[in-house]
């Protein structure tokens, strides 16, 4: 595994799915909260929850070697200026 697969790999493993998780996780409490879940609640956990299954299958790629290294290194990139943009 290259280096940009494995960073990219770690990226997902260890920054973006956890905070997908935990997103989702302070969704379900505000729910929880408030006794019922708003259209824009269960609107924005389907869209997380399917975020999450779009990075899970990035991280099949690559474990697959089904992603070749522009792909890998556009994405690292997408992903990096995503979480400076959440900052």
């Amino acid at each position: 595994m290259n280096n940009c697969y494995k960073k990219l790999q770690d990226l997902i493993q260890d920054v973006i799915i956890p905070d997908i998780e935990d997103h989702i996780d302070d969704i379900f409490e505000e729910i929880n909260s408030n006794k019922q879940a708003s259209k824009e609640d269960e609107e924005e956990i389907q869209e997380m929850q399917e975020m999450r299954k779009e990075f899970t299958q990035i991280l099949e790629d690559i474990q697959n070697d089904e992603l070749d290294e522009d792909e890998c290194e556009e994405l690292y990139e997408e992903m990096l200026e995503m979480i400076n943009e959440e900052e």
